[in-house]
């Protein structure tokens, strides 16, 4: 939603002020959907009786009262039970003087003259989509800000036809050039209004000087002696610091662009946060991003994750501990002098400008310490801090010359901060060097010219790196991989932020020099830990503090968040490390091993052999037949219509999708002896045939092979009485892992996994919370999906010898969990173990089914799945160690 134009409509319904028509155009102006609104009007939807009142479910009580106390109607309308059954959101009244609401979801209250309601626009953005929430995480003045230089964008390119790199680099200067002007005449930098006033009085209203104007004003901005030019160009002050210093051509610029202009001119600049404007501005040169401007942002919260455990912790209990002692402060300043921060997928410049505010927080703190212990000393403050201790690199030309512009505009306003509280500070104007932001390709970069590793200096490497899972990595990023991580055998199941990992341990090798980036979790689970982390390990670099994983979520509506870890790297060493929760527990442990958990350092890798002495799986049977040997259930009725002995050779055919969601599959299915008799069917022989053209014709020598036996799958695996299934792929969702129990007539595909004719007690373990835990920790993924290994995930996972009564006792739970399922036959797997929408007598009988399996391990309750996770990689441990020496362990 743009919400300059809601604005704007909003303002103009009230001029209108058409009573009749007030409320269906609020609501339209809000995006609501037109035909309901329409329905609405007709009376449809209104579930009200009373003259001057609607009702809509769900969305807004609205009365017009022009005799009674608005107060009262509206406080009556709270707490009336006939209007609230109907849930709606908000509760308006108004005698068109004056406007009073109620949010009955927040209990939040509106009471304005309605002449203010254009600018109370953001109380019924809920309408919109938008929660107040969100509305108090992203400051709405970014968004107004951005949406504004979106539209100029537009016109600019438009009217410019910008193709090249280059012309491309000049528009993105030109725009933060913009930016600058509106920003400093908004926070003192230039005279309130300064530069908005001057292109509204001295160019014309067609826009046709404005390119000419803009261009002399840019460059006198880099000029300290004003001569000959006009006093209104000569009363800006010199601002240089590069933002001016090159000469760039600005672009032609038109009536609508003029106007743009010194509208946007009229926002409030000073409101504007440079950690948050600067990506919501990404979205205004990536049009494809803009219908979620200002949601895709890096939250301060989440940044703290990252930078607090880094640095930010140790400076603030260095500052704590010299509290009292004017040389320990003084040396808390020095080392904030000599710190240098690296973020080499800076983007915008989030990490680095939030680094930088806390930073000159901490300053602040220790000048006022050091003011209360010796103030003659230290009566005159003045900030050291220095944006040339920021390094950064981007691949975006234009959010490398955000993250520029954005360091400018924080270093603006912690001056104001530092001047509110020490009464000075150091002048903004002229602009001092700003950040060493680097526009390339990190992969490909001499990071240490970047960021030169200098003597005294202490280097800190933070951010939020480009994931990329294997298969969605562009051709560039597959050679980046290879020009990085070629070296590691099976690189190519790796996600590309092991490019950052791998670097960054290649720069810090042998110093002191810490790291720590936000990763979606898959490194830290299934095959990429054994092929990434013992490299890692390899240089003598460890893990010294852990986030493990929790949604990285931003607000975009119906966004579910990437599922995220945080992990810190420095070289080896004696000190304890840090392990964070998803509930922000912290806790302090000896080590931290590459799955993020406090147990030794093991590599869980592919096994042939089930470790817990467990019966084998398999894959299903692959078939390898073009398709030929499958059958639609119409295929499958064509067949059997034309011959009543055709069902000898056709089966039920199950893979995860047909197992998960009740899909009808069949196949043919015909043993060597029934082959003569099988191809006395036309529609059979027919399939039979194509099946073996399909495998001459292929590439592949062992396909080409299978042509002699054109009327079987590749694998031909049945049970004799039952099968347990597997799905490959499950949703990371649910809280039990769905698995299947079938009967001899099924077939079962390689898309799933299987034990056939194993021991019914197995199914228990397969459905517990503990294989579910130890799943989740060591299988790798699709998407977000679990992508279920049998040589990882089962293999190595540890079960305890048990006896023949436990294992009685277990498949009491396994008959008790398929009769509940049966209950609900009428439903698919996966409605059954949604987690929104599990049967509460099925969710009983896993929880039962889930207490039985944990007492095989212990006597004592688990209490959390970290506590069972933890328990599990320390059995698996001791299982190695005895698998070597060839005992068995004891539990």
């Amino acid at each position: 939603m743009d919400l300059n134009k809601l604005e704007q409509k909003i303002s103009s319904i009230v001029e209108t002020a058409n009573h009749d028509e007030f409320i269906y155009e609020l609501l339209l102006a809000y995006d609501l959907p037109r035909s309901s609104i329409t329905r609405l009007k007709k009376g449809d939807y209104n579930q009200s009786k009373n003259a001057n009142e609607l009702i809509w479910k769900k969305n807004l009580f609205f009365k017009v009262e022009e005799k009674q106390d608005l107060h009262l109607v509206i406080d009556e309308a709270n707490n009336n039970n006939e209007i609230l059954k109907h849930h709606p959101r908000f509760l308006i009244v108004t005698d068109f003087e004056r406007l009073l609401a109620v949010d009955t979801k927040t209990s939040d209250s509106l009471d304005i003259a309605l002449t203010e309601l254009s600018e109370n626009y953001a109380f019924f953005l809920p309408w919109a989509g938008m929660e107040k929430t969100q509305i108090q995480n992203l400051n709405l003045a970014d968004i107004k800000a951005a949406e504004k230089l979106a539209q100029l964008y537009d016109i600019i390119i438009q009217e410019n036809h910008i193709e090249s790199d280059q012309e491309r680099h000049g528009l993105n200067i030109f725009l933060s050039r913009l930016l600058f002007c509106f920003f400093a005449e908004d926070t003192g930098i230039f005279e309130k209004g300064q530069f908005t006033n001057a292109i509204a009085s001295h160019t014309q209203e067609d826009g046709s000087d404005l390119q000419d104007y803009l261009i002399t004003l840019f460059n006198i901005l880099n000029v300290k002696t004003r001569d000959k030019q006009p006093k209104h160009l000569k009363d800006f002050p010199y601002v240089n610091g590069g933002l001016f210093a090159v000469e760039y051509p600005a672009p032609r610029l038109n009536t609508k662009a003029r106007k743009i202009i010194i509208d946007s001119g009229s926002l409030d600049w000073k409101e504007i946060n440079p950690d948050i404007f600067g990506s919501m501005l990404q979205a205004v040169v990536h049009s494809d991003q803009r219908s979620n401007m200002g949601m895709h942002y890096t939250s301060v919260v989440n940044i703290m994750k990252v930078i607090e455990p880094l640095f930010l912790n140790d400076l603030r209990e260095q500052l704590e501990k010299a509290q009292g002692s004017e040389n320990k402060l003084k040396k808390v300043l020095s080392r904030l002098y000599n710190l240098r921060l690296f973020d080499p997928a800076c983007g915008s410049g989030n990490f680095l400008i939030i680094a930088y505010k806390e930073l000159c927080r901490l300053e602040i703190e220790v000048f006022q310490a050091l003011q209360e212990i010796a103030p003659l000393n230290w009566s005159l403050a003045k900030s050291g801090l220095k944006l040339t201790q920021f390094y950064g690199i981007e691949l975006d030309d234009f959010a490398h010359e955000t993250a520029k512009l954005s360091l400018w505009l924080a270093e603006h306003q912690m001056n104001l901060a530092f001047k509110e509280v020490f009464g000075s500070a150091k002048p903004t104007l002229p602009l001092q060097d700003g950040g060493n932001i680097v526009c390339g390709n990190a992969t490909r970069l001499d990071w240490e010219k970047v960021c030169p590793k200098e003597q005294g200096t202490e280097i800190y490497i933070m951010g939020n790196p480009p994931y990329v899972w294997s298969n969605d990595q562009s051709t560039e990023q597959k050679l980046d991989m290879k020009n990085i991580l070629g070296d590691i055998k099976s690189y190519k199941y790796l996600d590309y932020i092991c490019c950052w990992f791998r670097l960054s341990s290649n720069y810090t090798t042998d110093t002191n020099i810490k790291y720590a980036f936000v990763s979606t979790n898959s490194i830290t689970q299934g095959q990429q830990v054994s092929i990434f982390w013992p490299n890692i390990y390899s240089m003598k670099q460890k893990p010294f503090f852990a986030h493990q994983s929790f949604k990285w979520g931003n607000n975009a509506k119906h966004n579910a968040g990437v599922t995220c870890v945080i992990i810190g790297i420095c070289s080896e060493s004696d000190i304890n490390k840090k392990l964070l929760y998803s509930n922000d527990n912290v806790r302090t442990v000896k080590n931290i091993n590459a799955y993020l958990l406090p147990n030794k350092d093991v590599f869980i890798n592919k096994r042939n052999t089930q470790i817990s002495q467990l019966p084998k799986m398999t894959y299903g049977n692959k078939a390898v037949d073009g398709g030929n040997l499958f059958l639609t259930p119409k295929e499958k009725n064509d067949i059997t219509t034309s011959s009543s002995k055709s069902h000898l050779f056709i089966k039920r055919v199950v893979g995860a999708t047909e197992f998960l969601y009740s899909k009808e599959r069949w196949c043919l299915w015909i043993k060597d002896a029934e082959l003569a008799y099988a191809n006395s069917i036309p529609l059979i022989e027919e399939r039979i045939n194509q099946t073996k053209l399909s495998r001459l014709k292929s590439k592949d020598k062992g396909a080409q092979l299978l042509a002699a036996r054109p009327h079987q799958f590749r694998d031909t695996n049945t049970s004799l009485n039952h099968t347990l299934l597997i799905p490959s792929a499950s949703s990371e969702r649910r809280t039990h892992l769905p698995i299947g129990m079938l009967d001899n007539t099924y077939i079962v595909t390689n898309r799933a996994h299987v034990i056939y004719d194993g021991d019914i007690f197995v199914f228990s373990i397969l459905s517990s919370r503990m294989h579910l835990v130890w799943t989740h920790g060591t299988a790798g993924r699709l998407e977000s999906r679990i992508n279920y290994s049998s040589s990882i995930c089962y293999n190595n996972f540890p079960f305890p010898d048990i006896s023949e009564a436990q294992k009685l006792m277990l498949e009491d739970h396994v008959f008790n969990v398929l009769d509940e399922r049966e209950k609900h036959s009428e439903k698919t797997m996966a409605e059954l173990y949604d987690p929104d929408k599990m049967p509460d007598g099925l969710r009983q009988a896993h929880h039962e089914m889930d207490l039985a399996v944990e007492r095989c391990y212990r006597k004592k309750p688990f209490t959390s799945d970290e506590e069972r996770l933890e328990y599990l990689f320390k059995l698996y441990e001791e299982m190695i160690e005895a698998e070597k020496k060839g005992i068995k362990v004891k539990t």
